[in-house]
């Protein structure tokens, strides 16, 4: 009789024991889980952080502005509106390698010639009227163009996004064109070419040739020397560039 009074007693206490045991390590379980602190990762989202834009326009006369002022050509232009766009604190850099004359083959060299870097936030191209001017044979054009494609990208940090190519205008609807079919039909063979290349490939294509179509209507879109686009003409191409011009570089 003792020995079993014995043996419940000790499973009473066992039981007591186990029970204060498992409430002690409740307890424990919850300050542990009360005290953990989750650290996350600091992002600066702070939009008042100024930013450095870096952009590069690759061309030739249509680019480097012939017959109007440094300000008035299509790439500076880009570049003021773009300011209007941003943070206030946000620069803006432009480099522009353009020359009068220059052909697809010109600009390649004048690309290797000038060590650029690969860092721009956005690169323009607008090439191939003095090929059909200079009666170059189209082939030319069309090996040429994809390396020109493959440089701009490769000074655009790699990322084809990051560039926009811009259709030739048409110098037929201006007085010294002066209405001559023929030409707007080679442009239209080079433009074609282009647009079809970079939409195959998956590249921002702007048209603009439609705008300089009405030269001959509207004198104010030619230039002084009765060839080139005119500042406002140059406006108007920058109009339509500059939405996707924003995109590019908010992305």
């Amino acid at each position: 009789m003792r020995t079993k009074n014995i043996f419940y007693s000790f499973v009473f206490l066992f039981t007591i024991f186990y029970s204060c045991g498992s409430k002690h390590d409740a307890i424990t379980e919850n300050i542990v889980e009360e005290n953990v602190e989750i650290i996350s990762p600091e992002v600066n989202n702070n939009p008042n952080t100024p930013k450095t834009f870096n952009i590069l326009s690759l061309g030739d006369s249509y680019t480097i502005g012939e017959s109007v002022c440094t300000t008035c050509r299509f790439p500076e232009q880009l570049k003021d509106n773009l300011v209007n766009e941003f943070n206030k604190n946000d620069s803006f850099s432009l480099n522009i390698i353009a020359r009068t004359g220059w052909t697809t083959t010109n600009l390649i060299n004048a690309i290797k010639n000038e060590n650029l870097n690969t860092d721009y936030d956005l690169v323009t191209l607008l090439i191939g009227v003095n090929n059909q001017y200079q009666n170059i044979s189209f082939s030319i054009y069309e090996t040429e163009f994809p390396q020109l494609i493959n440089s701009a990208i490769s000074k655009a940090k790699g990322d084809k996004s990051n560039l926009i190519v811009v259709s030739i205008p048409d110098y037929a609807f201006t007085p010294f064109g002066n209405g001559n079919s023929n030409i707007s039909v080679a442009i239209d063979r080079y433009n074609n070419f282009a647009e079809n290349y970079c939409n195959a490939n998956n590249i921002s294509y702007i048209y603009i040739t439609d705008i300089t179509r009405l030269g001959l209507i509207n004198p104010e879109l030619v230039a002084t020397d009765g060839l080139h686009p005119s500042e406002l003409a140059y406006s108007k191409f920058v109009e339509r560039i500059l939405p996707l011009a924003i995109d590019k570089l908010r992305k």
